[in-house]
This record gives C-alpha cells, structure tokens and sequence, in this order.
C-alpha cells in the first residue's frame, strides 16, 4: 500500500520528466484491495506448502497448556486434542489494541482491517504515533485523502527522535494534519455508511480543553497487545510481565522454564519485527536441533519505516548512544542531501538526511545509521551488514560511492554535530 502512494508520487513528477497523460487520473481503492488480499492469500498458501514439504504437521487449533509439558488444542468445531512435547517454542505474536473509551470497537478500525476495507475510508483520523500509524497515515494522504493523525505525546517512540520528527515535519509539509497532545475520549457514529461519518471527541494531555472532529474513518495504530493471557501460561509456571503481558527470556530465547523458549513480538524488551521474529527461530531450531551456537542480535537489527519519506535505521538511536556511552565520548557525522531524482520535479531540496553515530573509544566504530529518503530498505539492509562487521568511519570514508545514489552520502560525511557545521548540499 506505501507502494500505491508512491506510485502516486512518481506520477507527479512523471509530467515534470516530459511524460504527458490524461488529467483524469483517479485511484481505484477495489482493485488495490484485491491485489493485496491476493498476494497476502499466496503467501499463505505457500507457507503451507512448506511445511508440509518439511514434514511439520500444522494444526489449526487454538493452543493452551494444561501442564507443563502439556498442552490442550480445541479446533473451530470444538473438538479437543491434547499433545505432550519435550519442548515447546511460544510464537503467539499480537494483536492491535483498542483504546477502552466508549465506541472505539464499535466504529473504529485498526491496520488489520485495513488491508481489507471494501472501500475507501475518506477523510480518516489516525490515532497513535506509531510506525503503523506514520505508515498508514502517510500511505492513505498519498492516495489523496485528507489525513489527521492524533499524536498523544512523541514521534516513532523507541526510534531516534531528531529522525522521527524529521519523517513527522516532512508529512506535514505534504499535507498531513497532525493533532499534538491530545487523546480520544469519545468515539459517535453521525452516519452509517461505506464509508459513514463519525464525530471524535478529544481531550488535551495538558488542559481541560476538549476539542471535536468529523471522519468518515477513525483508525487506531496505539500499539499491539501480546497474545499470552490465554494459553495457560500459568499452568506451565512461565512468568508474564503483568504490566504488558511480555515474557523475559535469556540470550537464547529461554524463559524461566527450560523446556519453554519464545520469540518474536512477545519478548519483553524486544523489536516488534517480523524479520527479527524469523531470525530468532531460526537460530533457535538450529542450536536445539543442529549444534549451533549462534544467537540472534537484537541490537544491529536494521529496519525502516515507510513513511512518505522512508526512514532506516540500525544500531542505536543518538538517545540512546548518549545514554550508554555519553555525549563527550560519541561523534555524530550528518549531512542533508537532494536526491537526483528529485532535482528536475524540484521537490523536497535538503529535506532527506543521513546520520552515523560513532564511538570514539573504539576506533569509530559506527554504532548507529540512520537514513531518511527514498528506498530506505535497501540503503539500509547493505550497511546494516556493514555494521555486522563491525564498520568504522574510517571505512566508510575508504569506500568508493556510486554516483548518483543516495547512499554515497555515507561516504562523503565530513560534517559533526558538535562542529556545528553547514549541512545544506547544492547539486547532486
């Protein structure tokens, strides 16, 4: 769906490159609905596939332990099965959280049911600053729909903040509505329909002022819960974070009970990332089952957000290094770029930016990449394995970039924040 949004955008600057086409070009929310189901209906199937090429018996069931080693399936008509196992790996994942106010479950909907919407939501509040929120936001404005988003406090919490708000500022200047400080307390429906109409009440996190809206869609992006309060992990004596329903688990994805592992987004302390969810059990099979020895990295994990203007990043947040390692012991290299594709639509000059923080006690060791512009997944999957092995600036200023791409901008990088140095670039 990000990619439908940037479609849009690549249309726009197509008139600009000499391309002539019709001014009656419209988006058809149906077929991109049904292209997407489809797909996401194939990977399905093809996961199936595979595991049963494997010889792994799959049981649609719902899951819970009964005893330790132990556990009961109840299939959809009801019936129950009971298996024992040596071990066991918990993967239950989550599920979108609602926000307990009146209406929220009646008349809102959540990312999940967006990919399968039937229609288009029409003028759609977004509530939560979440990647999901950002992404979803940002894709629906691409599509030309009008687009509020109801941030309770800060940007992409957990990410890096001077890069969070550079993706937020950005959304704004394209047309991207953003409600700061406030959070819903009443949801209304005014109209039924597809889509209906819907009033929001709100309320200031700072005041007793309370201010109202109409959407035709309110979409909730305020997190996701762990599934884990319903499979009978306490019958197994494997401990919850009661606060979030999270389990603790070692360096080898062992909770407190030994036979019992999980992975993926019910880790406490742990990147929601279906990748990392993969990686981990993968790893995991391997030392049970293949006398490996290694473990997943939870810290180089690159990702990014698909917001209008990608992010990716890997490593450690500037936040974050400052916390473990201290200001005066970092260097952080910066610079803002102008993608030469961007140059003949004369759109978004120095709006992307590049960043690296280094450890100046190991060498330069490069301990957080941070990229904002196009193709963000692929600039940052390539120096994500950099970071593996252990990339250093002096490295980076040793390689040779390909020009002109977005990505030589990590070689060319002169510019600390402590120099307090211009950062603006002309040209290409």
């Amino acid at each position: 769906m990000h990619q439908t949004a940037v479609l849009g955008t690549a249309m726009q600057d197509a008139r600009k490159f000499g391309w002539e086409f019709d001014e009656t070009v419209k988006h058809n929310w149906e077929t991109m609905k049904t292209a997407v189901n489809n797909y996401i209906g194939s990977l399905n199937w093809g996961y199936r596939v595979a595991l049963r090429d494997k010889n792994v018996n799959y049981v649609n069931a719902y899951a819970e332990f009964i005893e330790p080693h132990k556990i009961k399936a109840t299939n959809k008509r009801g019936k129950e099965t009971f298996y024992t196992a040596a071990k066991f790996v918990l993967a239950t994942g989550e599920r979108p959280r609602y926000l307990g106010i009146p209406g929220d479950k009646e008349y809102c909907i959540t990312s999940d049911d967006l990919f399968s919407l039937p229609h288009c939501p029409g003028k759609t509040l977004v509530i939560g600053a979440s990647y999901v929120a950002l992404e979803c936001g940002g894709f629906l404005a691409g599509l030309g729909l009008d687009v509020t988003i109801m941030v309770r406090s800060i940007l992409l919490r957990g990410f890096d903040q001077d890069m969070a708000n550079r993706a937020g500022e950005h959304m704004e200047e394209h047309g991207v509505k953003f409600l700061r400080k406030y959070v819903p307390v009443k949801i209304e429906e005014l109209e039924a329909g597809t889509p209906g109409k819907l009033k929001v009440t709100a309320k200031s996190t700072e005041t007793d002022e309370l201010i109202e809206g109409e959407y035709n869609t309110v979409l909730i992006a305020v997190g996701r819960d762990a599934c884990t309060d319903k499979v009978g992990l306490d019958k197994a004596g494997v401990k919850v974070n009661p606060k979030n329903g999270k389990i603790s688990v070692n360096d080898e994805e062992q909770t407190n009970v030994p036979h019992i592992y999980a992975i993926g987004d019910i880790l406490d302390g742990k990147w929601e990332l279906t990748p990392v969810a993969i990686q981990a059990g993968k790893l995991l099979a391997r030392r049970l089952y293949g006398g490996s020895t290694l473990k997943c990295d939870y810290v180089n994990v690159p990702t990014t957000v698909f917001t209008p203007l990608e992010y990716g990043s890997c490593g450690l947040s500037e936040d974050r290094a400052t916390e473990l390692y201290g200001q005066d012991n970092l260097e952080v290299f910066h610079s803002l770029f102008w993608p030469l594709e961007f140059t003949v639509p004369g759109r978004d000059n120095n709006k992307c930016y590049a960043k690296i923080i280094c450890n100046k006690l190991d060498n330069d060791r490069v301990i957080g990449f941070h990229y904002l512009g196009p193709n963000a997944g692929e600039v940052t999957q390539g120096f994500g394995v950099a970071m593996k092995c252990g990339a250093t600036k002096e490295q980076l200023d040793s390689t040779i970039g390909i020009h002109p791409t977005c990505a030589e901008i990590f070689t060319t990088l002169d510019v600390t924040k402590s120099s307090g140095g211009d950062i603006t670039q002309s040209g290409c």
